[in-house]
């Protein structure tokens, strides 16, 4: 398999691994999907990393591959590349990427659909399609400009240019540069940290988030409302209550 998942102590982690880039091809683009899907039916993943190994995130799509296809098989085919990160950004559980080595083209586009980025101290990240003749076309247009604003999105899709980790920091385009040999492990503590939380809770604020992110001010509030009001039907709820109350802020074990 291209893409794998391991689940451990409520954190899955899905692992690209298609040696030595990890290029997403389209076997590796449907195997996102259905791991996507997976991880979201199942009860025993809380938390998600998305990981491409200790020496590269994903460095892009199989240009081979792409180069074979004509304008007829890529409208066919361009729906199912965006369909599959579309399905690891609605992941409704909290989803970091720890990113190694390079996050390019489609791997920067892929690290966008998490929530949260922590990237090793050697990273470079960018979209290049426009050296192709190209476009980003798994979201990153418009997952890029949503997260670093319009006029930084522009720069790096107009040159095409990729940015080290510490410029990446800057731009908002990750979240934390750590070392190297501590990016996953970083990863999956963040991870099993929310694992750990109420996850009705988590995944409305997830979900207010980003539908917000979608909508005008009053329809944001209207989705904030309806969740925040149907946490209160949640057992979740009741143990976080109750164990402010009776032992301080904190200390909540929920099920």
């Amino acid at each position: 398999m291209t893409v794998n998942l391991e689940v451990a102590d409520g954190v899955g982690t899905i692992r690209l691994d298609r040696p030595p880039m990890n290029a997403l091809d389209i076997a590796t683009q449907d195997r996102l999907r259905e791991l996507a899907e997976e991880v979201t039916r199942r009860d025993d993943v809380r938390a998600v990393v998305v990981w491409g190994g200790e020496k590269v995130f994903a460095a892009g799509a199989d240009i081979k591959e792409m180069q074979a296809m004509d304008h007829a098989a890529m409208v066919v085919r361009s729906k199912a590349l965006q369909d599959a990160f579309t399905a690891v950004a609605r992941i409704p559980k909290p989803v970091v990427a720890a990113i190694t080595g390079y996050a390019l083209g489609g791997g920067c586009e892929l690290a966008l659909c998490a929530d949260f980025r922590i990237a090793a101290d050697n990273a470079k990240l960018g979209q290049p399609e426009i050296l192709l003749g190209l476009i980003p076309g798994a979201g990153g247009t418009q997952r890029l400009a949503r997260l670093v604003g319009p006029s930084k999105a522009k720069d790096l899709i107009f040159t095409g240019r990729q940015v080290k980790a510490d410029e990446a920091l800057g731009l908002g385009l990750v979240d934390r540069v750590v070392p190297a040999a501590e990016v996953y492990e970083q990863a999956h503590a963040w991870a099993a940290r929310l694992a750990a939380g109420p996850a009705l809770a988590l995944r409305a604020a997830k979900e207010s988030v980003d539908a917000g992110l979608e909508t005008d001010i009053d329809t944001g509030l209207t989705i904030e409302r309806t969740w925040f009001a149907g946490l209160f039907a949640t057992e979740d709820r009741e143990i976080g209550m109750r164990s402010f109350v009776e032992e301080g802020p904190g200390k909540a074990k929920f099920r």
